[in-house]
């Protein structure tokens, strides 16, 4: 089966998502043409970029601890 129906590539999916979207914040142009509407489809990369750049340190360490269970134990 597919990496995106297992828990843990749905959770390494949304972490991509989230560091994606609060990196892409950071680029002028493509905050204004990217992340500016806050509702519908496109809301969903806003909110991922707000919640990127509001927990940085929450998802970091997210980021590192699913990174380590990827390459050592899985």
């Amino acid at each position: 089966s597919p990496a995106v129906y297992s828990l843990d590539g749905l959770l390494v999916f949304g972490l991509l998502l989230v560091c994606t979207c609060a990196y892409l914040r950071k680029v002028p142009r493509l905050k204004a043409w990217l992340l500016s509407e806050k509702r519908g489809v496109w809301g969903v990369f806003y909110k991922a970029a707000v919640i990127g750049t509001r927990l940085h340190v929450a998802v970091a360490v997210s980021c590192v601890l699913m990174a380590f269970y990827v390459l050592v134990v899985k």
